[in-house]
């Protein structure tokens, strides 16, 4: 444990509201937009030989903070609990894999940790495009230990991929494009009205929470998966305690929704339906050949991840498996075609508004595709939304840095439970959950010292009063230099 100085107190700042086109997230765009400019680095405070002059807290291993009286000032560092890896008895939640039958021929492929944990909340992690369960697989080992939590591929993707040709081909099979599926002329009963769309994706997550989990839930969702989960939360508000978005895309889809737009949706001749038409399927062979190919995997992967020694193996390998199914290339065609929601990002956002729907916003600072821009605009339509900025941090930061999301998804998920008696992560003072704070986070990972800082952007920010401080602090700094 390390000494940081601070005052401690339980007060809750969570009052419920009255791509670049590539292939994990193709709808990711990068906006020309006013560059925030990062938060001043306050020098780290040496402890030793000042104890009599501050006031300290300090992080156990159940993530609270306890404190020693004296005087209050600034926190530069704190101490987390790194992954468990088996030493003091600190030991992995077990996973296990299981199948669920959305539909006829429609199988879901889930995975669950902690169940032994009755009286616990339960938590539903939702993955991005192209990635699935493994991509959790931190979250499960970790916070399996006191929840219990679930993840899930989406139909169309992962092991949720379909289990027999939606549109068989006919003649040699050993053909490449026969060996293809979806790529035939016809569609079989089961398929016939199937499309990968964002709307089936939301009702499949509510069957799975009615039938599989049977409760409400804490529903995260990482990029694609936060679109999804604030969908959800929208439309079916008794089954969401809270939504946390990680770098959640804000939009999804290219062609118009039927049901919102019936007249411009048919000027569309195809929207993601199986079989695929043929000037479709010449263009997915094209398509497929450059995304699913090894060297492009790795390139993505290099892009979404701000630090670059993270093992990405496991990830790499699970995505190249997933390419290699034979129902791969159609699907993803379907998802490409599938029209929009029929709610837009920000209708979902503003009805769980309204809903009192609780939402934490939890942001890789360095994300190439959902740009802090788009983080900090939700933050400004839910001022009280608890949003906390990581650097380095890229566009998964669940998987880059899982000990800082697992840490601050405790406490976010402590403070609702207590109904705000426990403080959300940093808000040890009132004022803080206002005016916001910086800390820098330090932790272990297989035996070396890691550190991330993270900015909590509270109640009263506004990009006006940053862009201030930046002129403030920037020229409080020329008159240091000139002395």
């Amino acid at each position: 444990m390390e000494l940081v100085s601070f005052n401690h107190s339980s007060v809750s700042s969570h009052p419920k509201p009255s791509l670049n086109l590539r292939f994990l997230e193709p709808n990711c765009f990068n906006p020309r937009a006013t560059k925030l400019s990062p938060p001043r680095r306050i020098k780290s405070i040496a402890c030793a030989g000042l104890i009599s002059n501050h006031n300290y807290i300090v992080a156990d291993e159940d993530f609270g903070l306890r404190k020693i009286p004296d005087k209050s000032q600034e926190i530069t560092k704190l101490k987390i609990p790194g992954l468990p890896d088996g030493s003091n008895g600190n030991t992995e939640s077990q996973i296990s894999s299981s199948f669920w039958e959305y539909k006829p021929k429609l199988t879901v492929h889930y995975e669950k940790s902690g169940t032994e944990n009755i009286n616990s909340p339960a938590v539903l992690f939702l993955p991005g495009f192209g990635v699935g369960t493994f991509h959790y697989e931190k979250q499960l080992k970790d916070l399996g230990r006191d929840y219990r939590v679930w993840t899930l591929d989406f139909l169309g993707q992962g092991l949720s991929l379909p289990g027999e040709d939606p549109a068989p081909g006919n003649g040699d099979k050993s053909n490449r494009k026969q060996a293809i599926w979806g790529f035939g002329e016809e569609p079989q009963p089961w398929a016939s009205e199937l499309v990968f769309s964002i709307d089936l994706w939301r009702e499949q997550v509510q069957q799975f929470v009615e039938q599989v989990i049977g409760e409400p839930v804490y529903i995260v969702g990482n990029s694609l998966g936060g679109f999804v989960s604030l969908y959800f939360a929208s439309s079916c508000p008794n089954l969401v305690k809270g939504v946390t978005l990680l770098n959640a895309t804000p939009f999804w889809g290219f062609l118009p929704n039927p049901i919102k737009s019936p007249k411009f949706s048919k000027i569309f001749p195809w929207s993601g339906t199986f079989p695929l038409p043929k000037f479709v399927k010449r263009l997915t062979e094209i398509v497929w050949e450059k995304i699913s190919d090894p060297e492009s995997i790795s390139e993505v992967l290099k892009q979404v991840y701000a630090d670059h020694s993270t093992d990405v193996d496991k990830v790499f390998a699970r995505i190249i498996e997933t390419t290699r199914h034979p129902a791969a290339p159609a699907s993803f065609a379907s998802i490409m075609f599938a029209p929009r929601a029929q709610l837009s990002f920000q209708e979902t956002l503003s009805m769980c508004e309204v809903q009192g729907t609780p939402i934490c916003l939890m942001y890789g600072r360095e994300d190439p595709w959902v740009r802090p821009i788009w983080g900090l605009q939700i933050k400004r339509q839910v001022p009280n939304a608890p949003y906390y900025q990581i650097t380095p941090a890229g566009h998964c930061p669940h998987d880059e840095v899982p000990e800082v999301i697992n840490y601050l998804l405790r406490g976010w998920i402590k403070n609702l439970e207590s109904d705000g008696s426990i403080a959300l992560p940093f808000i040890e003072e009132p004022e803080y959950a206002q005016i916001g704070i910086s800390k820098e986070l330090e932790y272990l990972r297989e035996g070396s010292q890691k550190s991330v800082q993270v900015r909590f952007f509270g109640s009263k920010y506004s990009f006006w009063n940053q862009l201030g401080s930046f002129v403030k602090s920037n020229i409080e700094n020329l008159r240091i230099m000139s002395r």
